[in-house]
Order: structure tokens, then sequence, then C-alpha cells
């Protein structure tokens, strides 16, 4: 028989590994968050643009990065399941419809503009664009239901805290998309995305007090939790990025805009794990020490992580660096 010796022991170098997983989990679903998240919001703020010139600055602005920032939902996916199978089965089975929905935005997200540049017919165009629209707000919306359901342990296809999370992450969605838009491009475009991130900032935070509101309403078990000064603390630094965000923008520090729309998602699923732990599915009760799978494989997923999401990193640094600077009014998508 095998003797794995001290990979199957416990966790290597007796680090907290279990939790080390969660807050890595949620790290990753983080960042899908904000990079795919400012390609749903320049998917969002297509609607507000009625040139056709604007609006093909817009596509052209994600197109080499969309497909490439959803390669991190898969990575979150696959995270969740290798760390915490029971929790992937049991969440994703409970939210079936839910997930579906979601792959049926993102589908949708992917293939409008594919198709909107297949022909310049002013109604085909018109369709396409509505398409895109659609799925640029519908994905985060759902994925903002999934997860108040983790978060709460329902199993219900809508509820009001589902209504209201959502919410919040379509319109933190289209503050990174105005900030992203205003790095990549130029003229009234960047005016327009301006104003509208303004107002989705305002919005964002006041869904944010609305949303854990209802929560301690809601969910008896989270209560004291929307309380605790962890989770007032980062509520009152998101404010302050906030005040940031929009000093930057009216400075035309763009970068530092989209910097701090980054770190408002951060701070998001921050509260997000804040709450929910020391459980993993409030669903079924599992807490991360329960659901953690074993030391052996928990210990060659660690060893093997720390080659490969520095290289999926990597990657990332090498795709943003190449398509840098604004995008040129003559570049379409």
């Amino acid at each position: 028989m095998t003797d794995y010796g001290a990979f199957a022991a416990g966790p290597l170098f007796g680090l907290p590994l279990p939790e080390l997983w969660f807050a890595l989990v949620f790290a990753i679903l983080g960042t899908f968050l904000f990079l795919d998240g400012f390609d749903f919001g320049a998917g969002a703020l297509f609607a507000t643009r009625e040139d056709d010139e604007e609006r093909e600055t817009i596509l052209a602005a994600i197109g080499p990065f969309w497909d490439g920032n959803e390669v991190w939902l898969v990575v979150f996916g696959g995270a969740l399941f290798a760390a915490f199978p029971a929790v992937y089965a049991n969440l994703f089975s409970r939210n079936y419809l839910l997930l579906f929905g979601v792959l049926a935005a993102l589908i949708l997200r992917g293939l409008a503009p594919e198709m909107y540049e297949q022909r310049h017919d002013a109604a085909w165009q018109r369709w396409w664009g509505r398409s895109f629209v659609v799925g640029s707000v519908l994905t985060p919306f759902l994925l903002g239901v999934f997860t108040a359901n983790w978060l709460t342990g329902s199993g219900a296809l809508l509820t009001p805290v589902g209504v209201a999370v959502g919410s919040t992450l379509v319109a933190l969605t289209v503050v990174s998309g105005a900030a992203f838009l205003r790095v990549k491009t130029a003229g009234s475009l960047r005016e327009g995305v301006r104003r509208a991130g303004e107002r989705a900032l305002v919005a964002y935070l006041g869904l944010v007090v609305v949303t854990l509101g209802l929560l301690s309403l809601s969910t008896p078990r989270l209560a004291a939790a929307v309380t605790a000064p962890a989770v007032l603390a980062l509520v009152a630094t998101s404010v302050g990025l906030g005040v940031g965000y929009v000093a930057a923008l009216r400075t035309d520090r763009d970068l530092l805009a989209l910097v701090a729309s980054g770190l408002l998602t951060y701070g998001l699923v921050a509260v997000v794990a804040f709450l929910l732990f020391p459980l993993v599915d409030p669903g079924t009760g599992l807490s991360v020490s329960e659901a953690i799978v074993a030391p052996l494989a928990l210990n060659i997923m660690s060893v093997a992580s720390a080659f490969l999401l520095p290289l999926v990193v990597t990657y990332f640094v090498v795709l943003y660096s190449a398509f840098s600077g604004p995008v040129r009014p003559t570049e379409s998508y």
C-alpha cells in the first residue's frame, strides 16, 4: 500500500488550508465579477448610446477581453468543486434552473455582438443590440440571485433578497463598466459614461444598505452578522472608495477609478464571505472544516494551484498589456 506520509497526515506545514481555500474561492469569484463585470457594465451602457460609432467603440473596447475574462468563472467552479465537492453538488442542484438561466444569458451576451457585426441593417442591429444589453444585464442579475441563495441557503428561483443582491451587482457592473470605457475610449462617449457611472455608484451604495437590511429581517442567522464591525467597516470603506471613484472620474484619473471599482467588487464579495463563515453552505449546514476534501487531495491541490494560478495571472497580464490604451476610431469588434 502506498504511504503518502506527510501529504496524507494533515495540511502541509500546519497551514489552515481549509480556510485558505475558502478565501481563495471567493477571491476567484471576486476576480471574475470585476473582470467580466466591466464587460457586463459596458454592455449595459451600450443601451444608453444611440450613435452607431459610439456603439461600435464599446464593442471594440471589450472585444479582446470578454471571452478571456469568463475563464475566471470556470476557475471559480473548478475551485469550488475541487475543495468543497459536497457544497458544489448541493448548491448547484438546488439552483439548477437558475444556473441554466445564467448560462443562457452568458450565451446571449457572447453571441449578440458577433451577430450584430454580421449585417449593417438597422432592424438586424437593433435586435442584436438589445440582445447584447439583455445578456449583459441579466447575467450579473442572475449571478446575484445565485449568490443570495447561497448566502441564505434558499433554493427558490426568486426572493426579495435575491432581487436586491442581483440589482446591487448590476449597478456595480455599470460602475466598473463606466470606468473601463473611460480608460478605453475618447470623445463624447467618455463624458456620457461618466455620468452613468456616478448614478450607478449612488444606486449601488443604496442597494447595499437595502440588501443588508433585508438579510437582517429575513434571515435570523444573519441578523447580528450584518451589523458586525467587519461588515460596517467594509461598508464605510465602500463609501470612501465611492467618493474616490467620483473624484477620479471628474479629474480624468480613469485608471484610478477602475481600480476603485475593482476594490468595491472585492469588498462586496468579502462581505458575502464574512456573512457565510464558518459555514460554507447554509442550506445543508456544512462548515468549512466539514466540507473540505481529505488532506491528501487538499495538499496536492494546494501545491498544484501554487504553480498554475501564477500562470493564469501571467496570461491576463500579457493580454491586458497587449491591448492597453484607448481603442482607435477605426477599430471594430
